[in-house]
Order: structure tokens, then C-alpha cells, then sequence
């Protein structure tokens, strides 16, 4: 039987999530991805590379702690760092500090994370709305009948 099935329920939620978990996996990655290399003049790009790869997860904490509205916006800030990472991965490319198949894997795990980040928001928007026209169907919902 699968493991990941059989685990009760996190105290904090976003560990539940597989794009957390996708996100702390990415963070590993680039981690060793720059590991290999002597970044001695090119230490800013990979400080600035690990910080952003970390702040899609840590937005992704963060995020899941407030209303679905902000949890949206922080999703969304994921998405930044996602874009924030695909730049560095780049860059680090360019200057031969990663090799092209390390290339393709960032590209490849950012894109996914990229979707199912989409699809996380999609569906918590849905959820919103669908909330919201509940309460224009049956307003008698949130009535306050103390007249």
C-alpha cells in the first residue's frame, strides 16, 4: 500500500499538498545543481538562485495560514519565484555554470510547478466563486434575524 495514502492528516496543511513538496524537492535540486561547481564570482547568482527557489515554498506555507483570497495572492508570488528561477537558470547556463541536461531538468520541474500551481489557484477561485454566488442564491444564509 502507498505510504503517502496511509499518512494521518499534517497539524499544518500545506505539507499535504504535493506542489510543496514538488517545491522542496526543487530546492534540493538546485542546491546540489550548484554544489558541483565553484561559484566564487558567480556567488550572487547562486545566493539569488537558492532564495528564490526557496520562496516558492515558503510562499506556499505562508500563504495557506490566511483567507483563500490571500492564500491566492501568495500562489501567485510562488509563480513569481518560479519566473525568478527560470532567469537564474538561464543565466547560470550562459556562464557554463550548468550543464544543458541541468538546464532542461530546472526548466522541466519549474513548468510543472508552474501548472500545478495554476491549477491550485483555478480551483481555489472556483471554490470562491461558486461560494459567492451561493450566498446570491440564499441569502437567507447570512440573514441575521435580531429585529
Amino acid at each position: 500500500m502507498n505510504q503517502q495514502n496511509t499518512k494521518p492528516p499534517t497539524f499544518f496543511r500545506f505539507e499535504d499538498l504535493r506542489i510543496y513538496h514538488k517545491a522542496l524537492d526543487y530546492v534540493l535540486w538546485v542546491k546540489a545543481a550548484l554544489n558541483d561547481y565553484v561559484l566564487l564570482e558567480n556567488a550572487g547568482l547562486a545566493q539569488g538562485f537558492n532564495k528564490s527557489a526557496q520562496e516558492i515554498a515558503l510562499n506556499i506555507a505562508e500563504g495557506s495560514a490566511r483567507n483563500k483570497a490571500q492564500f491566492v495572492s501568495h500562489l501567485k508570488q510562488s509563480k513569481s519565484a518560479i519566473r525568478a528561477c527560470l532567469v537564474y537558470t538561464s543565466l547560470l547556463h550562459r556562464e557554463n555554470i550548468i550543464s544543458d541536461k541541468a538546464e532542461d531538468e530546472s526548466r522541466n520541474q519549474l513548468m510543472e510547478m508552474t501548472k500545478m500551481l495554476g491549477a491550485l489557484i483555478t480551483s481555489l477561485q472556483k471554490n470562491t466563486h461558486q461560494e459567492e454566488a451561493e450566498e446570491d442564491v440564499y441569502p437567507s444564509k447570512n440573514f441575521n434575524n435580531n429585529y
